[in-house]
Order: structure tokens, then sequence, then C-alpha cells
């Protein structure tokens, strides 16, 4: 997946100036693809020079630089053709797990701390998309088919996180039980 296909996705879903585009990206798509609001703003140059996305000025009349992105047909096209595209499944980059096989092989070293630290983060994090599934799904009874795929990526952003603080849970306890067999 690239930066461009996000941002396709996001403009088709409400056409936007770059800076609104990064600040909705940073609550939306930005829980599940990281990009910077200066990565943001390159992408969307290259995507205006291939002819997927068009900027218009802003309504202000010129008196600002602010440029407002729509999605052309090309660039629906392409995105058409890459959610078409086979891909292999997510490959996980968790930094803890290499940080646990570290401390296997080199500790005791203490990283539990760590590990609690990102118990809170995860806890955290759920908690917010547990208050975006009431704010946004629980409270309406009848779903769009729109609103229904995409609750269907916010439930699997909060097993993913049920599922993180779990694991977090358990080998804080096999810390504990480890620590307590010294």
């Amino acid at each position: 997946m690239s930066l461009a296909h996000v941002l396709l996705t996001s403009l088709l879903e409400k056409p936007s100036s770059g800076y609104d585009l990064a600040r909705r990206f940073d609550k939306s798509m930005g829980f599940f693809w990281s990009a910077t609001h200066q990565q943001i703003y390159r992408e969307l140059k290259r995507m205006e020079d291939q002819g997927w996305i068009h900027a218009s000025p802003a309504e202000d009349a010129g008196k600002t630089k602010k440029k407002t992105y729509e999605v052309l047909e090309a660039g629906r096209q392409e995105l058409k053709q890459w959610v078409l595209l086979a891909t292999d499944p997510y490959l996980i980059r968790e930094e803890m797990a290499v940080r646990l096989r570290a401390e296997a092989i080199l500790g005791p070293l203490g990283i539990e701390e760590e590990l609690k630290r990102h118990l809170k983060l995860h806890e955290e994090k759920l908690a917010l998309y547990l208050t975006i599934e009431q704010r946004d799904f629980i409270k309406d009874s009848v779903l769009s088919r729109e609103q229904q795929i995409q609750y269907r990526v916010l439930l699997l952003g909060i097993e993913t996180q049920r599922t993180w603080i779990q694991w977090a849970k358990d080998t804080i306890a096999l810390f504990k039980k480890l620590d307590s067999n010294k």
C-alpha cells in the first residue's frame, strides 16, 4: 500500500485542503497508516502531477495559498485497480517483540516497566476507539453500506488493542512469576 492510495481514499470521502486532510488524517487513517504532514503534501503534489487529483484555489478568492484537492477519474481508476490487487497478509513490525527477545538473551534488564507503559498506551488507544464506536456507530441503529464497512475497520482496531492488552498483561504476569522464582 502506498500513501497515495490512503490519500485518494480520504479525498474521496471528503475533498479537502492539504492542511485539513493532514488534520483529518491524524484522526482517522493515521490510526493504521503513519505519515507526516510533509509527506502528505509531497504526495499530493506527486498525485496532482500524475493527474489523479486536481487542486482548486480556496474559496477565499486567492487571499491564501490554500487549495482544495479533489480526486479525478484517473485517481478513481488507480484506486479501483489497487483495491483489487492481491496482497500478502500484514507483516507485523513490533519493536517490543524484538526487545523481549533481547531481554530473554541478555536479561533480566527490567523491561517490565516499558511493557507496563506500552500496556497503558494500548489501553488509552482502546478507550479512544470505544469512544469513536459509541459516537459514530452504536448510536445509529441503521448504518449505510459505507458506515458498516468503516465500522469493520474500527472493529479490527478494537480487537487488535484488546489482543495486545491481554498479551501485555499475560507477559507482565510471566515476568512476575519468573522474578519470584529467583
